[in-house]
């Protein structure tokens, strides 16, 4: 079957942003502008097509990321609307993972907010090229040459401003496009009249500046512009997208648009730029994975004519469908009934029945070809991280890594038949975000749900209620600690049979522990000379071993980290012992270790931003400084100061209902995980007094 567009002519993108900075509305008008809906939907009216579910529109956030695709000027434009709230991260992560390029939406008057660095760390860590809208131009406070100042400052990113804003707040009117040194002017509220007119002369000098500074940038990109720069010779706008594409792709150039999507300004410019600037498949390097056989690394080329390969990014339970299992093709081809290599299980799928999406919306597909976004329904054996192949060809693409959840609740169904629902919804939920863990307390019998903050648990309580009918009673949040050791230490651990039940034979294992550098989990190893004698299954049963001791620590039942754990010796008795005598062997080894090089506790620390009319600075500021709250700096905002601190998490439970209360109301916050500290000994010793554990 003979493709419809050109690989050329797609694009694959994101729209990212700090929550609240406009993404939904900004997709809302790409979709309605490129006649892919007929009326552009309102957030705040809970219309928007791509917050589909119904806890998004209840309160007027993007909670799961929602796919679509639209055309603009014969070009396919296959976009992932993200969420921008810090507890729906793994959305953004994922989804940047299979994406070709993203627009980072900003809000005019923000500026750069703390969900705005997060988001643009991720694109950095994918390579992911960018173009920035400034958006809500028409809010009081807007500022767009502050926002830009603030990439550079907060993002370390080479902003360019392709238009200006004309006027501002109440004033915004259009904007000047310094490729062609023309003004548009809006003349409807649709934002579908307008008038292409000269600068207007209190800009002249302004944008006569700024077209400079981009033809510099420009010039950077590409020597044919460079040479006209520098003859001071005419340079035709076709000429300027050429060098500014190659700038964005290849030397992270970020052009910069203006306007207001919910006034209806700029959006086209915005699409045009979508199209004219970020890549298309076929302007990315080939992908690469390992052969998961040999090992060897593998590349396929983004090319119709190259073996299919495809990489899962995201499960979706649909009440209707089922498992939708979203996945991007980045080479080959496949019809629908056709099978594929799950290359994790080393099992056939058969791909029954695939879709391109429209938020929740499906449109059959008979084929699947290079750089679309899909999604398929059946195959049991898919999950987030899942590649797919030509039966043939397989290669092994980089599966992805999540977060840790920081925080949990315990959870209990309200009758016997909840009980078997309850538990059949959890996995369900689980499956679809990686981020969302369930688990047992050894202790108590309790299930226990964790996830990435308060919003995140609430939205998973309500989905359970709403969505999967289970009535359920949900405890209050607790925090995820850890725990660690400060000393070195060594530890052996000798089994042997049990006389009396017989279990178990002799296994002795030595372990030398000390502290590790901060993130690096547990760190095993093995001395060369033990590893000559231990067979491989043994030294893997031990390594097993240690992993699931670390699991549970000895302070207070939770995850030790941050150590290296070397095994210096090990016995066993020929074709007596097992490989699970020398886990448990390995197990005991690890937990006396730990209880003897000094454990510690560790609890999350976030990083907080708190936005304050300056009459309630000192009131908000003593309030973070009582909850162990270290402040790092106060700046200005407009009218608004904005305090930044580090607080601990456990401090910050039903924060937003006592900031209301400092501020009446006009204080807000937002925060992100910034790394685990060390409690102190006093709180420390209340948390650890009645565990008898490990």
């Amino acid at each position: 079957m003979p493709r419809q567009v050109n690989l050329e002519h797609v694009r694959n993108i994101g729209i990212m942003a700090h929550i609240d900075a406009g993404k939904t509305t900004t997709t809302e008008r790409i979709l309605f502008y490129s006649g892919r809906v007929h009326k552009p939907g309102e957030v705040d009216d809970g219309a928007a097509q791509m917050d589909y579910m119904e806890q998004e529109k209840e309160r007027g956030i993007t909670i799961t990321s929602a796919a679509t695709t639209t055309h603009w000027r014969d070009t396919q434009i296959n976009i992932i609307d993200t969420p921008g709230h810090v507890d729906f991260t793994v959305e953004v992560e994922r989804s940047l993972r299979v994406l070709d390029g993203a627009v980072a939406v900003f809000c005019a008057v923000g500026g750069v907010e703390p969900q705005s660095e997060t988001v643009w760390k991720q694109a950095d860590r994918y390579g992911v090229p960018r173009i920035a809208f400034i958006n809500k131009m028409d809010r009081l406070g807007a500022d767009f040459a502050r926002a830009v100042a603030m990439m550079e400052d907060r993002l370390a990113a080479r902003p360019v401003p392709v238009t200006l804003p004309i006027g501002a707040e109440d004033a915004f009117q259009g904007f000047v496009d310094l490729r062609t040194m023309q003004a548009r002017i809006y003349r409807d509220e649709l934002g579908t009249v307008w008038e292409d007119t000269e600068v207007p002369a209190d800009m002249l000098e302004m944008a006569q500046d700024a077209r400079a500074r981009l033809l510099e940038a420009a010039a950077e990109a590409d020597e044919e512009v460079m040479e006209r720069f520098l003859a001071d010779e005419d340079i035709a706008p076709a000429m300027i997208d050429r060098a500014l594409r190659q700038g964005t792709i290849a030397e992270g150039l970020v052009p910069v648009f203006c306007g207001s999507a919910l006034k209806n300004k700029g959006v086209q410019a915005l699409m045009d730029g979508i199209v004219d600037l970020l890549p298309s498949p076929a302007d990315r390097p080939a992908i690469v994975g390992v052969h998961p056989k040999t090992g060897e690394e593998v590349a396929r080329e983004p090319s119709d004519d190259a073996p299919f390969s495809a990489l899962v990014f995201k499960m979706v339970h649909d009440q209707h469908a089922g498992s939708l299992a979203f996945a991007r093709v980045y080479s080959g081809s496949l019809e629908a009934g056709k099978a594929a290599l799950n290359v994790n299980t080393g099992k056939r799928e058969r791909m029954q029945r695939m879709f391109r999406m429209h938020a929740d919306k499906r449109e059959e597909l008979k084929e699947t070809r290079t750089g679309d976004i899909m999604a398929v329904v059946g195959p049991k054996g898919l999950r987030t991280g899942t590649t797919l192949t030509a039966l043939d060809a397989p290669v092994l693409l980089e599966e992805m890594t999540f977060p840790e959840p920081v925080i949990y609740v315990a959870i209990e169904p309200r009758t016997k038949a909840d009980g078997v629902k309850l538990h059949d919804s959890l996995e369900t939920l689980s499956f679809e975000d990686p981020t969302f863990q369930v688990k047992e307390d050894p202790e108590s019998g309790q299930t226990v749900i964790w996830g990435m903050g308060e919003l995140h648990l609430e939205i998973i309580g309500d989905r359970l209620k709403r969505e999967f009918g289970v009535q359920c009673n949900v405890g209050r949040p607790q925090v995820a600690y850890r725990e660690t050791i400060t000393t070195t230490g060594t530890s052996t651990f000798e089994r042997r049979k049990d006389p009396e039940s017989g279990h178990g034979n002799f296994a002795r294992v030595t372990l030398a522990l000390e502290p590790g550098e901060y993130g690096t989990g547990v760190v095993y190893t093995a001395g060369e000379k033990v590893a000559q004698k231990l067979p491989a299954e043994f030294q893997a049963a031990i390594e097993n071993g240690v992993r699931m001791a670390c699991d549970t620590g000895i302070l207070a039942g939770y995850a030790l980290v941050d150590l290296k754990v070397e095994l210096t010796d090990a016995a066993f008795e020929e074709g007596e012992t097992t490989e699970a005598d020398f886990a448990y062997a390995a197990s005991e080894a690890l937990w006396t270790g730990a209880r003897d090089a000094g454990p510690a506790l560790l609890e999350p620390v976030m990083d907080v931003e708190v936005v304050v009319p300056e009459p309630y600075l000192g009131d908000v500021s003593g309030h973070l400084n009582s909850k162990r709250g270290k402040i790092t700096g106060i700046h200005q905002q407009r009218l608004d100061r904005v305090l930044d601190a580090v607080v601990p998490l456990i401090e910050m439970f039903g924060y937003a209902t006592q900031l209301r209360s400092l501020t009446q109301g006009r204080g807000v916050y937002t925060m992100q995980l910034a790394r685990y500290e060390r409690v102190p000994d006093k709180i420390a010793a209340d948390l650890t007094r009645h565990y008898v554990g490990a």
